[in-house]
């Protein structure tokens, strides 16, 4: 495959809202087409289902908050049950990150929030250290193994319960577009491009992919995984496919 130059490629994530991204920078500095588009998305569990589940949110005194979309579809279903959220609430947000997102809803200095470094395993000391809470972990319908592993080795009182759910994008106006490579970062992505397209032929085009869980569905699925991230020199998912871009495309 290696004699065959990349022009186009297709990343399946929204369009970055910064001017810096890399991938603008990746489209000007080699001169190849960037395009766009969601694969998957995620759509809220309404609070009828979420009852269904058994959750009463007077029943806990901490939040456990992985990601943006934990904290939108938290707050969400709080107003959706007309529940007034206590001061007196505890945050673990897994990074800084979600912990900024979370300012979007609490006055930050008037609240208990505790930030992990990056990954969920470096909220344990924290969240250790305040056992005795009942902890709730609104999350999506496809969570990570390392979560409930996590809580679970603390000897908590930790409840899950699905928030919101991870739903595969209608991609049916893409039938005839082609591209030279498909960047994925989830399973679901793989499934994603399965659903729609059942009859897909990887024939010539390259399939880049980031992390090992997404590496496994691609394989697993039949598909030639040409570009991978992380790997060692290329951290980012635009660090490979510029690496890969400039071996293919010499001579260009």
């Amino acid at each position: 495959m290696s004699n065959l130059k990349v022009k186009t490629i297709l990343v399946s994530q929204p369009e970055p809202k910064v001017e810096n991204s890399p991938y603008f920078e990746l489209q000007n500095k080699l001169k190849v087409k960037v395009d766009f588009r969601t694969f998957i998305h995620v759509e809220g569990v309404p609070a009828k289902e979420i009852r269904a589940q058994k959750i009463d949110l007077n029943n806990f005194t901490a939040i456990i908050l992985t990601s943006r979309n934990s904290v939108d579809h938290f707050f969400r279903v709080a107003e959706e049950m007309r529940f007034k959220v206590p001061e007196d609430l505890r945050y673990f947000c897994q990074s800084e990150a979600v912990a900024f997102y979370l300012q979007r809803y609490v006055v930050y200095r008037k609240r208990k929030i505790y930030v992990g470094q990056k990954d969920f395993v470096d909220l344990a000391p924290l969240i250790k250290k305040y056992k005795d809470e009942k902890f709730l972990l609104p999350a999506s319908d496809q969570l990570n193994y390392d979560i409930p592993q996590t809580l679970d080795s603390l000897k908590i009182s930790w409840t899950p319960a699905i928030f919101y759910k991870t739903v595969m994008s209608d991609l049916s106006d893409l039938k005839d577009v082609y591209y030279d490579v498909l960047a994925f970062f989830s399973p679901t992505g793989i499934k994603s491009l399965f659903k729609n397209f059942p009859d897909f032929k990887q024939n010539n085009t390259r399939i880049a992919v980031f992390g090992t869980t997404t590496h496994k569905e691609a394989i697993d699925s039949g598909l030639r995984v040409d570009i991978m991230a992380p790997s060692p020199g290329t951290p980012s998912m635009t660090g490979a496919l510029e690496k890969y871009i400039v071996e293919v495309n010499k001579g260009k």
